[in-house]
C-alpha cells in the first residue's frame, strides 16, 4: 500500500501527497470508533483507485501534534509577530514560545512590518530582538516591501515541516504571498474598532515553499495552558532551564524559594525581567486552571 502525508483537510476529505501527486481521500469508518482524527501533517497508509477516490487505512505514529492549530509532525514553528499594527506583544510571543517548546518544536521568531516602524521606535523592537537572540532563539526582522528581508526565510524552510503561527493581523498571509505569489492568499487589514486583525486563514494546509512544507494556520489572539504543569513550565523558558540546576532546592519553581538561581539571574539582568513576569503570570494561570476529570 502507498504511503503519503496529509497536506490539507477540508469538509471531511484528506488530501494526501505521495510521489508528487495529491490524492483526495476519506478516513476509514473505524477511525471514528477508535477516536482517531487524521491531522494535516500525518504520515498515512492509503489505497486509491484514482486521484479522487481514496481511503486512509492507517495513521502512522506522530512525533508531536498541536491542538490549535490542528497539525502534526512539525519540525519547527515560525512565530510571526508584527512590530506595529498590531503592536509587538512579548507576552503573547512568550505564550506561543511556551506552546511550541512544550511540544518539542524548534521556534523561530519573525518580527514583521519593520518598514512601518517610526525611527524613534525601532530601538525598542531591536532591543526585544536582541533579548530573544541572547536567549538562543533565531530572530528574523522582515518587511514585505523589502524582498531581501523575506528571502532569508527560504533556507529556513529547506527540508523542514514548518508551521507559521502568531497573532491575527500580523501579516502571515502577506508574508506567504511574497514568498510564493501564486498562492494569492486572502489578507485583511486590521480592524479599526477591535485594534487587531481579522482571521483570514480558515483551514490548515501544508504548502511547498523553499524546499520544505509550510503550514499557514488560523491566527489566535489567546492561548490556554491546558497540558502544562507548574513544575514543567520553567523547562519551556530556555534561559531559566540553563541556570535552574544552580538553585538550592531540587524542584524549585522559582517563586518564593530562597537561593533561587533564576531569581538571582533576573536581579542581575541576565534574564529579562519581563520574561520572568510572564513566567509568574503563566504559573498563576496554570494554578487557577480547572481540574479535568
Amino acid at each position: 500500500m502507498p504511503e503519503g502525508r496529509i497536506i490539507k483537510s477540508l469538509s471531511g476529505f484528506y488530501y494526501v501527497l505521495h510521489d508528487g501527486q495529491i490524492t483526495q481521500c476519506r478516513g476509514r469508518g473505524v477511525f471514528r470508533k477508535q477516536k482517531i482524527t487524521p491531522l494535516v501533517g500525518d504520515d498515512v497508509v492509503f489505497q486509491a483507485e484514482n486521484e479522487l477516490e481514496g481511503y486512509i487505512l492507517e495513521v502512522k505514529e506522530r512525533k508531536n501534534e498541536l491542538v490549535r492549530p490542528p497539525i502534526s509532525n512539525v519540525n519547527q514553528s515560525l512565530l510571526v509577530f508584527s512590530a506595529i499594527e498590531p503592536g509587538f506583544s512579548s507576552l503573547l510571543l512568550d505564550r506561543f514560545l511556551v506552546l511550541v517548546e512544550s511540544n518539542g518544536i524548534e521556534p523561530i521568531i519573525c518580527i514583521s512590518k519593520m518598514d512601518l516602524v517610526p525611527e524613534d521606535k525601532k530601538p525598542d523592537i531591536e532591543k526585544y530582538a536582541q533579548d530573544y537572540r541572547d536567549i538562543g532563539y533565531e530572530v528574523i526582522l522582515t518587511s514585505t516591501v523589502e524582498q531581501d528581508s523575506i528571502s532569508v526565510l527560504y533556507p529556513v524552510f529547506e527540508g523542514q515541516v514548518t508551521v507559521i503561527a502568531g497573532q491575527s493581523g500580523v501579516g502571515k498571509s502577506s508574508l506567504l504571498n511574497v514568498l510564493k505569489p501564486e498562492l494569492e492568499l486572502k489578507t485583511n487589514d486590521i480592524s479599526a474598532s477591535l485594534g487587531r486583525g481579522k482571521h483570514t486563514t480558515r483551514h490548515v494546509e501544508l504548502l511547498p515553499i523553499g524546499g520544505g512544507l509550510v503550514a499557514d494556520t488560523p491566527g489566535f489572539s489567546s492561548l490556554d495552558f491546558t497540558d502544562i504543569e507548574v513544575e514543567d513550565l520553567s523547562s519551556c523558558f530556555p534561559e531559566m532551564e540553563r541556570v535552574s540546576h544552580s538553585c538550592k532546592f531540587r524542584g524549585c519553581v522559582h517563586l518564593k524559594e530562597p537561593k533561587c538561581a533564576v531569581k538571582e539571574a533576573v536581579e542581575d539582568g541576565t534574564i529579562p525581567s519581563y520574561r520572568y513576569e510572564h513566567y509568574v503570570q503563566f504559573i498563576d494561570e496554570i494554578k487557577q486552571r480547572k481540574p479535568r476529570y
